[in-house]
């Protein structure tokens, strides 16, 4: 699963990666770096339009369309395996798909709770894109809110010793065909909803204060033992 991540960037290092990946020239200031992301709170995504990529903030936590009413029902993460099975998901999957931008994300122990929490990384990107789809909620007063969820996979050989989801992280090849509105196939979708190589991936030991969503302060990624490998 993923509860939480981080997007330690900052500012021009975000522009500049968009520019030169996506050619959006003009993007809206956000506040980086953020060093523990929580849900509910607003996380930097990216989709194509039909016409060209967009960025922006999307609230994680989705909120399916036949919620009425009830901002407390929300997902932060979405079982991949079941998208097109499921009526409240299949139609979004095939037209509202998006990726979160980050740079790790935290996971914890389920097998020893008194264990450090771990941050997880790539070994050889800084930043990587988290399948994801989104949903626009409308209040009663009229308000909308853009929702996102973060789509989850099977862990891979390093992440199951400690848990046995993850997020669907995105190479530069399938991250074109999640983004692509055109792409309605089925199949082709889903194949790509796969875990990352394990051995590409890296993870350390983090403090025990980002258990708390309030923490936001550097230290919070921090190496404070052990460095894991595949």
């Amino acid at each position: 699963m993923c509860g939480r991540f981080t997007v330690n960037l900052t500012f021009e290092e975000l522009e500049n990666y968009v520019k030169e990946n996506y050619a959006i020239e003009d993007i809206k200031s956000f506040s980086l770096p953020r060093y523990n992301v929580a849900p509910g709170t607003e996380v930097i995504s990216l989709l194509h339009d039909g016409s060209k990529y967009r960025i922006g903030e999307l609230r994680w936590g989705f909120i399916p369309s036949f919620v009425k009413n009830d901002e407390s029902f929300s997902l932060i993460n979405i079982k991949s395996e079941t998208i097109f099975e499921k009526e409240m998901f299949k139609k979004v999957a095939l037209q509202q798909r998006c990726v979160i931008l980050a740079d790790s994300f935290y996971e914890w122990n389920q097998n020893q709770k008194n264990d450090f929490p771990r941050r997880i990384m790539l070994k050889e990107k800084k930043i990587f894109k988290m399948a994801s789809i989104w949903n626009t909620y409308i209040k009663s007063d009229g308000t909308k809110i853009h929702t996102v969820g973060i789509l989850t996979t099977e862990a891979n050989d390093l992440i199951k010793e400690i848990h046995h989801r993850m997020p669907v992280i995105l190479t530069d090849e399938t991250e074109k065909t999640w983004l692509n509105p055109r792409e309605k196939n089925e199949k082709i979708l889903y194949d790509i909803l796969k875990p990352y190589e394990s051995q590409k991936m890296m993870m350390h030991r983090v403090t025990k204060k980002i258990n708390s969503p309030l923490y936001q302060e550097e230290d919070a990624i921090k190496d404070i033992g052990v460095i894991y490998e595949e």
